[in-house]
């Protein structure tokens, strides 16, 4: 266990792409991750990206592909939605943040009110209340009158709202290039490194 350590968690909302090259930039970053899937993201992952998971005999190469093989030994950590014992859901198990991407509106729902009902909304909870870094990155549209209460408490509360609505003013060429700018932009937030886009501001390479 270190302070450097991050917990990734991806729930049912559509977004998968999102969540899995989160994944491979923090690998490539170095960064010791903590993984979590939700019974309902393997099947996002299916649909969007023709992955199959297995949640009971989980292989980060079905989820990864060859970029499964830069792992370090060690680096990622993955715990089964429904274990309770694993060290994430204490706060005495030290990381330097969460975040849930993508993070279904049923997910933000639990974070808001409190219902540790799996260790994903468990995690979440301990990272309000330790006061660290919890990111959840819902995409939804339109967005209900109920949801966008569930995600002002969660904001209220600590977390950080960050929609996955690419910016075009990078004038991104692929799909890939506009979700690296989501990507980046939870970077930013945990404090990782990356060049995943031209900032606002920033000269043309």
């Amino acid at each position: 266990m270190a302070v450097n350590d991050l917990v990734v968690a991806m729930t049912g909302a559509s977004g998968a792409p999102y969540g899995v090259r989160l994944l491979e930039v923090l690998i490539r970053a170095g960064r010791t991750v903590h993984l979590v899937l939700s019974p309902a993201s393997v099947q996002v992952i299916q649909q969007e990206m023709d992955r199959r998971i297995d949640l009971e005999h989980f292989h980060l190469s079905d989820l990864l592909g060859e970029v499964a093989g830069q792992a370090l030994p060690g680096q990622l950590i993955y715990h089964d939605y429904r274990n309770f014992m694993a060290g994430i859901a204490s706060g005495s198990f030290q990381t330097a943040g969460m975040v849930i991407c993508p993070c279904s509106s049923g997910t933000a729902a639990a974070i808001a009110h409190g219902l540790s009902q799996n260790l994903i909304h468990r995690a979440a909870d301990v990272h309000l209340k330790e006061k660290r870094k919890l990111v959840i990155v819902p995409r939804e549209a339109p967005l209900s009158v109920v949801q966008l209460r569930n995600l002002t408490i969660c904001a209220e509360v600590g977390a950080v709202v960050l929609p996955a609505s690419p910016g075009f003013y990078t004038k991104p060429q692929s799909l890939d290039d506009a979700i690296d700018f989501i990507v980046g932009r939870i970077c930013d937030q945990l404090g990782v490194e990356h060049d995943l886009f031209r900032r606002w501001g920033e000269a043309k390479p």
